[in-house]
């Protein structure tokens, strides 16, 4: 038998350290790429979350603190070219004096010409628009709900129809105090609203700003005419 040739085993060598070497190369590679877009999208997530903290910093002190301003200031305030309610919760005794965040606070903005007004179990079609009070973001509230895209508008804002016991009991009780045809901007308190866990991009503590029109009413039971 021929003994191995010194320069064949050498270039064997030669060629499986290559391979080795060019195997760890990709490894080293392709885990270098992993880690640089790992920390990328831990940095992001971070910079996301803390974002979303200096968008809702102490926002149950700043929602309270609205809120107040609200009740204290713009009820005491006549504003000729509005009238201010303050209505009581449905659900609570009208006969004594509630608590700040047992009320909705309304501006009329305005008026129809109809007397007729739905009742608990009535359902009812609105044009309208949810928002929050002003962020960092959204100067003028960041909008989380509506048939309305862009600026409050009746003329361009579609419809939605709902049974009035099936709304947060802010917006239940206002609407019951509307007549068709009305237009009012409601404010809701976080106890009448969503409470203090929130419920999807709304916050806890958060009060709820409505800009709504009541369009029709039917009883329940009865078919609602189609809107034009």
């Amino acid at each position: 038998m021929n003994a191995p040739n010194i320069h064949t085993l050498n270039n064997a060598t030669h060629q499986e350290r290559h391979v080795h070497g060019g195997v760890l190369s990709t490894f080293l590679h392709y885990s270098f790429i992993f880690l640089i877009s790992y920390f990328s999208l831990l940095i992001c997530a971070c910079s996301e979350e803390t974002a979303e903290e200096e968008e809702f910093a102490d926002w149950q002190t700043r929602n309270e603190q609205f809120l107040a301003s609200l009740a204290n200031d713009s009820l005491l305030s006549p504003d000729s070219r509005y009238q201010w309610k303050r209505i009581k919760c449905f659900s609570l005794d009208e006969s004594t004096e509630g608590a700040v965040g047992d009320y909705v606070y309304v501006k009329v903005i305005g008026r129809g010409s109809s007397t007729v007004k739905p009742a608990y179990t009535d359902s009812v079609r609105i044009i309208y628009q949810g928002r929050l009070i002003p962020s960092v973001s959204y100067p003028q509230g960041y909008v989380f709900d509506g048939t309305v895209l862009d600026t409050y508008s009746v003329k361009t804002g579609s419809t939605a129809k709902m049974k009035l016991s099936g709304t947060i009991d802010g917006l239940s009780t206002a609407l019951q105090h509307m007549c068709v045809g009305d237009y009012w901007r409601v404010y809701i308190p976080w106890q009448l609203g969503y409470g203090t866990s929130g419920s999807g991009s709304i916050p806890g503590y958060s009060v709820l700003v409505f800009d709504v029109t009541l369009l029709d009413t039917s009883p329940a039971g009865h078919t609602m005419k189609p809107w034009r």
